[in-house]
């Protein structure tokens, strides 16, 4: 399971914690500002650091819940309670049990299947969305519902609802009609948007600590000046594309609510997600903030060619706050097939030593 994060570094982990190891040996607390999928705290974790992680998206928050905190299948002690789950004869345990119990809860015809199904009844669109068939989108809403039951009957704790949220995103983005965002649907259903909605029990690192973290959900530029660290790992969107209006409906799934869908691809108000960094004008104020407010001397920014500004613009503008170097990175890039672009895509590591 997995989905496709625009500028995701997952394949750039170890090349990351390399650099961090170079500029400061002794880094115990590593900021990882801009987390996204949670993936590189993880891999920080997984390499012995303490994590302060912040991203603006909700689905960012259960994902780095997951990662950081969890390191073997949480107890769902509260399991007996939910009617007709637990049998005196059941030898699995408690984790593979609430997973059967979501996989098997009445469809319900609600906000999924009325707003992102072809035979739901959009309030804001012509025609329906396409982004599920009407039997996932119900069966998403019937799952939706019951965890936001549980949640709040307290039948679950704060770290297994953000599990089974994960575990519902994951499941959810792998029978979706989409070719890799969710800026729209496709107008054909793909055999694998037809296969039925099935969650899966997440897997768990048992690699290194899951004390002393810390997770933070906000704008890096307000969330800047409650941080502290040995070292600040800022991954910036830096194209015009907003995360917000691509993972819209991941979004709506980690949030558990129910917001007006605009358009034909169904968008949800999301303005206030809305990143500086995506954008030419705005993007060196968000720099300043940051770099200005956190408590931290040393940060490693990725970019790349393909950025708003160009790469020398950005070293010039960061100069002005210390010292700055950079190390080149190439590998393949995605290309669609009527792309024109270069196959090699030019990232970068830029080290900024702040000055006190």
């Amino acid at each position: 399971m997995g989905y496709r994060y625009i500028g995701s570094k997952d394949k750039l982990t170890d090349i990351i914690i390399s650099e961090i190891r170079r500029i400061n040996k002794n880094s115990k607390i590593v900021i990882d500002l801009m987390a996204g999928t949670g993936l590189m705290s993880l891999a920080l974790r997984e390499n012995n650091f303490k994590v302060v992680a912040n991203d603006v998206m909700t689905y960012s928050y259960h994902h780095l819940n997951l990662h950081l905190f969890l390191n073997k299948e949480p107890d769902f002690k509260n399991i007996s309670s939910i009617i007709n789950l637990v049998g005196p004869s059941s030898k699995k345990n408690n984790y593979d049990l609430i997973i059967e119990y979501l996989n098997n809860v009445k469809p319900i015809k609600g906000y999924f299947y009325n707003e992102f199904s072809p035979e739901g009844k959009p309030i804001n669109s012509t025609k329906p969305r396409k982004y599920f068939t009407a039997k996932n989108a119900a069966k998403i809403d019937g799952i939706r519902k019951e965890i936001k039951v549980l949640n709040k009957k307290k039948l679950i704790t704060e770290l297994e609802h953000s599990l089974l949220l994960h575990d519902l995103i994951m499941a959810s983005n792998d029978i979706a009609n989409i070719a890799g965002t969710y800026g729209h649907y496709l107008s054909k259903f793909v055999k694998r948007s037809e296969s039925p909605i099935v969650l899966y029990k997440s897997k768990f690192s048992s690699i290194g600590t899951t004390e002393g973290h810390q997770v933070f959900k906000g704008y890096a530029e307000e969330i800047a000046s409650k941080l502290t660290g040995d070292i600040c790992y800022i991954d910036p969107p830096y194209i015009k594309r907003q995360y917000a209006a691509n993972y819209h409906i991941l979004e709506t799934l980690a949030r558990e609510d129910e917001p007006e869908a605009i358009g034909e691809s169904g968008l949800r108000p999301w303005r206030d997600q809305y990143s500086n960094f995506c954008s030419k004008v705005k993007i060196r104020d968000s720099f300043d903030k940051i770099i200005t407010n956190i408590n931290c001397q040393d940060f490693l920014i990725s970019y790349s060619e393909d950025g708003l500004i160009p790469i020398s613009d950005l070293i010039s503008f960061l100069s002005n706050y210390g010292i700055v170097s950079k190390k080149n990175i190439e590998y393949k890039r995605f290309k669609s097939n009527n792309s024109n672009k270069d196959s090699t895509l030019h990232e970068y590591l830029i080290h900024l030593k702040k000055n006190y």
